[in-house]
């Protein structure tokens, strides 16, 4: 992230452009130099001290090191370092490969990328994807409240990439296409506190696959609704939605307390949800025969404060963790009668915000806290829950305290599991690399910077970012979401 002052020009290729008299050292014997202007100067020696501009070259060149200091001698990091009035910060378009910034009419807390059908491991530009979010309109205005179906298209690479690499001005042209935000809205009555999607596969090969979301909203309701014919819509014009299909396929009213959490089960098919909210109370919700939602009548409990965030395994179908700001993780198995967690571990002192299990090292996950800090924890190290007044604390394989605010999101890489994406409240989304060793000594300072783990791989601004995801179709791809609108990018780094 480059930082810049007022705009200056600097000639940086006028250090020494002056046209100057050369000795002639291949022609000894020809005589002395003869200046027309000797009067004016009385040696070839003062003439090359006076530069161009009548100054000595070492002042000048003095002067236009200042200048330079003034556009950016010193890397800013976003949450830590302050603008001085009258500074902007500008993104280094040279570090990504990808940069889009996408407004909507109200900002969102979160949202879901939707796979699609246009083919895995995508690279070319410019780039496709689909999403769905949550708004949050003005508290004067509740029934403003949407949920957007999304299709955003003609994601370009930068000039920067393209110029470098691109030789064909056809190619040129399809890479430059204008950014396009598409959206299908849902009126909902209240703000949605965080959105999931699930997708289940066609019965039939011909019919595009159905595409469920679960919205926590502010009314501690959740809604469930079918989104396909929204999504189908935006490559087949001329289709109509009709009012019906906009419709809650379920509404859920067992909470009574708002919450954020929610996650669909990624091995059941059908649809298994879960819930938490406020209170500490988490619900399970399955699909049965005839497509009917039905909840747990008994909720499972054991935090002693608000469920901040819930994640099924990704392997065990049975099994889920959750967070929550009562500083604890709990993992829970949905065959124990009890409805109690088999494993309870206090992870920080500070709400623990959000967690993220691998789906490439399925005994790993992070967490991410209130204090800013975020962990990187071995499940295998986690004992059983006892009945002792405390919760073990195993020690974390990983931990950083680089952001100086309240973790707000965390996510593996789909398909690297030394890759992480974390947003925080200091307005930055930041990638990490874990296979990058530890050392005391390095990482005290990093690329001239102290206090910069070297696992930092990039440091990402975005105003209040509240959620980030990783595209699992298109390799480095990031969306996130925050006050000013949606950001897609994609890095030299990953």
């Amino acid at each position: 992230m480059s930082k810049r002052a007022a705009d200056v020009t600097t000639d940086f290729n006028a250090l020494k452009g002056g046209n100057r008299p050369q000795k002639d050292d291949d022609n000894e014997e020809a005589g002395a130099f003869e200046d027309e202007y000797e009067d004016e100067f009385e040696s070839e020696d003062e003439i090359l001290e006076a530069g161009v501009d009548g100054r000595p070259d070492d002042e000048r060149e003095d002067e236009e090191k200042r200048d330079r200091m003034d556009v950016d001698q010193r890397t800013f990091i976003p949450g830590r370092d302050k603008l001085a009035v009258g500074e902007t910060l500008s993104p280094d378009t040279s570090t990504y490969e990808m940069l889009h910034s996408l407004s909507s009419t109200w900002p969102c807390l979160s949202f879901d990328i939707v796979p699609d059908s246009l083919g895995s491991n995508r690279k070319a530009y410019p780039a496709t994807l689909y999403a769905v979010a949550g708004t949050q309109a003005d508290s004067r205005k509740p029934t403003d409240n949407e949920l957007m179906v999304m299709k955003l298209s003609g994601l370009s690479r930068t000039e920067h990439d393209r110029d470098e690499d691109s030789d064909n001005d056809d190619d040129d042209d399809d890479e430059s296409a204008e950014p396009i935000l598409e959206t299908k809205s849902i009126r909902l009555s209240s703000t949605t506190n965080r959105i999931r999607a699930h997708q289940a596969p066609p019965t039939d090969s011909s019919k595009a696959p159905t595409t469920l979301t679960a919205t926590m909203t502010e009314s501690s309701d959740v809604l469930i609704h079918n989104v396909t014919p929204h999504l189908t819509s935006f490559d087949a014009p001329g289709t109509i939605i009709n009012p019906q299909q906009s419709l809650p396929i379920a509404t859920l009213k067992m909470h009574r307390s708002e919450g954020y959490a929610v996650d669909w089960s990624p091995l059941v098919t059908q649809g298994k949800l879960i819930t938490g909210d406020n209170d500490g109370k988490i619900f399970v919700t399955t699909c049965g025969d005839g497509g009917k939602w039905t909840p747990d009548n008994r909720p499972y409990t054991g935090h002693q404060s608000s469920v901040e965030d819930l994640q099924w395994s990704p392997n065990e179908r049975n099994v889920f963790a959750s967070a929550s700001s009562d500083g604890t993780v709990k993992v829970w198995d949905v065959r124990s009668k009890a409805h109690k967690p088999a494993v309870s571990v206090k992870v920080s002192d500070a709400d623990v915000n959000v967690l993220s299990w691998s789906r490439q090292t399925v005994h790993l996950l992070a967490t991410g806290a209130d204090d800013g800090q975020w962990a990187v924890w071995d499940l295998r190290q986690w004992k059983p829950a006892s009945s002792q007044a405390s919760d073990p604390r195993p020690k974390s394989i990983a931990s950083f305290d680089f952001h100086k605010e309240q973790i707000t999101s965390i996510e593996w890489h789909p398909t690297d599991d030394s890759i992480m994406a974390v947003a925080a409240g200091d307005n930055t989304l930041t990638l990490w690399d874990l296979a990058v060793e530890f050392d005391d000594e390095e990482s005290k300072e990093t690329a001239g910077v102290r206090d910069v783990p070297p696992q930092l791989l990039f440091v990402h601004y975005m105003e209040t970012v509240k959620e980030c995801h990783w595209h699992p179709q298109i390799p480095g791809c990031i969306m996130g979401t925050g006050n000013a609108g949606f950001g897609v990018f994609k890095t030299i780094s990953v």
